[in-house]
């Protein structure tokens, strides 16, 4: 099975090239940005020293925390793309005909459709997020040389180590893994839909929101929500502007092994059962 799936999920990038696209433009359109706005960055540095060292660790970080955000809202908007047409989209060009000839179950093929948004691709942005952030390190460090100033204070405030422990943390454990039961519920959806994927992922939950404020005048389902998708009241960003620090969680073994994570990759695999039998039951639509 580990030679089927490995090759499934090789499929699923062959034939999804958004998949590492999306990242790569965004990368590369916020690269090309921050390097034409180099020419000014001696003088914001020392506008920012003569302001104390709060603003200039602000000015320093700014454009390291804004690729790492752009990325992973890309990121956000390729998973849920990607999981509404995942299983949907071969039904509908009827390419599940093929696929359902070759020797692989449905099971294997609804896990490397769900490994491209809780590991690849986080796995992916944390890797060009870490690559766009060395080369605006290096290419600041030769201006700042240039201009006779000493880098020394860029390295100071953006160690390249905590800034890329800080992302993959961040990108992986939360955008993957915390994030695990939306891309699961979004492959059932794309599972059971026979038209209008989005719908059927967003109206389903509404409804019961909905029907569950009406009736009961309690709102469990959406705080469940709200808490998966936004966090808790704790993991928010501190005060004062963007920083770095946003980017971790603060105790990461706590994170990965609290009853919010556990239970998530247990409503996870339900999901993705149900997608895999439903996947075994639908035609061509």
């Amino acid at each position: 099975m580990k030679g089927t799936l490995f090759w499934s999920v090789r499929r699923e990038l062959w034939e999804n090239r958004s998949v590492y696209l999306g990242p790569l433009a965004v990368a590369a359109v916020f690269l090309i940005g921050f390097l034409v706005s180099l020419v000014r960055l001696p003088g914001r540095i020392r506008a920012a020293q003569a302001l104390g060292p709060a603003r200039l660790q602000e000015v320093v970080e700014l454009p390291y925390v804004m690729i790492a955000i752009m990325l992973m809202a890309i990121f956000l908007i390729v998973a849920a793309y990607y999981c509404l047409d995942a299983l949907y989209g071969e039904r509908r060009d009827r390419s599940i005909l093929f696929w359902k000839s070759m020797p692989v179950s449905d099971l294997t093929t609804v896990l490397s459709k769900a490994s491209i948004p809780i590991l690849v691709l986080p796995l992916l942005t944390f890797a060009v997020t870490m690559v766009t952030q060395l080369i605006m390190l290096l290419a600041s460090s030769v201006v700042l040389a240039g201009a006779g100033m000493s880098a020394a204070t860029l390295w100071a405030h953006v160690s390249f180590f905590d800034v890329s422990l800080a992302n993959f943390l961040h990108i992986v454990a939360y955008h993957g893994l915390w994030y695990a039961p939306f891309y699961g519920w979004l492959l059932l959806a794309s599972a059971w839909a026979k038209r209008a994927p989005l719908l059927w992922a967003a109206l389903p939950p509404l409804a019961v929101i909905a029907l569950e404020r009406i009736a009961f005048d309690t709102s469990y389902l959406a705080d469940m929500v709200r808490y998966r998708f936004m966090g808790s009241a704790e993991s928010g960003a501190p005060a004062g502007g963007m920083s770095m620090e946003m980017l971790a969680p603060d105790a990461v073994g706590q994170f990965l092994m609290s009853p919010g994570m556990w239970a998530g990759l247990a409503v996870t695999a339900v999901f993705l059962f149900a997608a895999a039998r439903l996947h075994r039951s639908r035609g061509p639509v």
